[in-house]
């Protein structure tokens, strides 16, 4: 006699914001598991719009929808990546859809987010003082329109909320590791290995830091700390400490970390390290240079210290990094 079977419900809401990439490879994987991988769970996606029909979506790609009206709250629900007009979310914009999520929530619905389809999710309020994750990219623009959240750019998975019932992957190709958990977290372990075999997925359980760029935010508002932050991006590598950018500031060492941190986000010496390390970076991927080298081309003259601020950095030794990141036709000096 056949077992019977645990249907999965997985809600994959698309937006015009949605790029169809990974709404389509979420519902291939999701839709072909349980043939790839026979168990006693199966997983049934669908796609889900606010008013249901066909949305064309920013990939230029028009995907058929169920209303979110005309549905039971699914097991799990996910916002896929979505374009960020002007890289900021509109608030509001999408009302039907916020209040949706909030009642499936409180039904019991899992609501997950790959990249910045994180952006809708912290609209509900329930990500308030809980740690997030999105793309790396975003993270200044998360930081100013949800000042109650947890900030952890460097995670590529978390999970977190009542139950374990909020869920957000990082950048991009993270979302990767959302199916793989949701699969692992359903079906088990096994199933979720041999999904990942047969599609060639990747986790990453190092994380997104050593594929975060430093950028120089300087769109906070602060016009003198934007000052130093230009000042600072020529001069980078003979400064030697905060005191003298205070004084460059023209202002008390403690008014200016204050004043640099509330606007960056970082501690003046923290940027200063950043700076170093991406500029490190650029020798590490383009040039066959030493590693001790770089450590003195960009201000430090013991190569064990950058070393270690390399790897706390980006989370590999500069070595490791080289090897994942270097072009294929460089050689490298040992």
């Amino acid at each position: 006699m056949q077992s019977l079977k645990t249907d999965i419900r997985v809600g994959l809401v698309v937006l015009p914001e949605a790029g169809a990439s990974t709404v389509v490879s979420l519902y291939d994987i999701f839709n072909m598991a349980h043939l790839v991988a026979p168990s006693d769970v199966r997983f049934v996606p669908y796609l889900v719009g606010e008013s249901g029909g066909s949305v064309m979506t920013v990939s230029n790609i028009s995907l058929e929808t169920k209303a979110i009206s005309e549905i039971k709250p699914p097991h799990v629900i996910i916002i896929p990546s979505l374009l960020l007009p002007e890289d900021h979310w509109p608030l509001g914009k999408h009302q039907t859809l916020i209040d949706w999520l909030r009642a499936s929530y409180e039904a019991g619905s899992i609501l997950c987010s790959a990249c910045t389809g994180v952006f809708p999710l912290l609209e509900t309020g329930l990500f308030d003082d809980e740690v997030v994750t999105c793309h790396w990219i975003y993270a200044s623009s998360l930081r100013r329109t949800y000042p109650k959240i947890k900030l952890c750019i460097d995670k590529t998975l978390v999970v977190t909320g009542q139950n374990q019932n909020l869920i957000m992957s990082g950048a991009s190709g993270s979302w990767q590791d959302l199916v793989l958990y949701l699969i692992e977290r359903f079906s088990g372990p096994a199933t979720a290995n041999a999904v990942a075999k047969f599609f060639l997925l990747t986790r990453h359980p190092d994380g997104q830091a050593a594929y975060i760029t430093f950028t120089e935010d300087t769109s906070h508002g602060d016009a003198e700390i934007a000052r130093i932050q230009a000042w600072l991006s020529d001069r980078w590598r003979e400064m030697e400490s905060v005191e003298q950018l205070a004084q460059v500031a023209q202002m008390s060492e403690r008014t200016f970390k204050r004043r640099f941190k509330l606007a960056t986000g970082y501690t003046p010496k923290d940027y200063l390290q950043h700076l170093r390390v991406e500029n490190a970076k650029q020798f590490l991927e383009t040039s066959a240079m030493p590693v001790d080298e770089i450590a003195a081309a960009v201000g430090y003259q013991e190569p064990a210290f950058f070393r270690a601020l390399f790897k706390r950095i980006t989370g590999l030794t500069p070595s490791a990094y080289r090897a994942k990141f270097r072009s294929s036709s460089l050689e490298v000096a040992s």
